[in-house]
């Protein structure tokens, strides 16, 4: 047998055992905040803007 071998794996088994009462996770006091700032009311408007005026100009007659 390779005492070596058996004596690393014991101490990386022991190692191991050790930290696993260490870690500790815990939630954040205040809540996590993600600040999007985007606008797409330009572009949404911009394409009703266009597709109503589309739609005047092809019905003329109705307004």
């Amino acid at each position: 047998m390779d005492y070596r071998k058996i004596a690393t794996a014991t101490a990386l088994v022991a190692g191991l055992s050790a930290l696993g009462g260490c870690i500790n996770v815990n939630a954040p006091s205040e809540p996590i905040v993600i600040e999007l700032n985007i606008n797409i009311t330009q572009e949404v408007i911009y394409r009703l803007a266009e597709d109503a005026g589309n739609t005047i100009d092809e019905n003329a007659d109705i307004f």
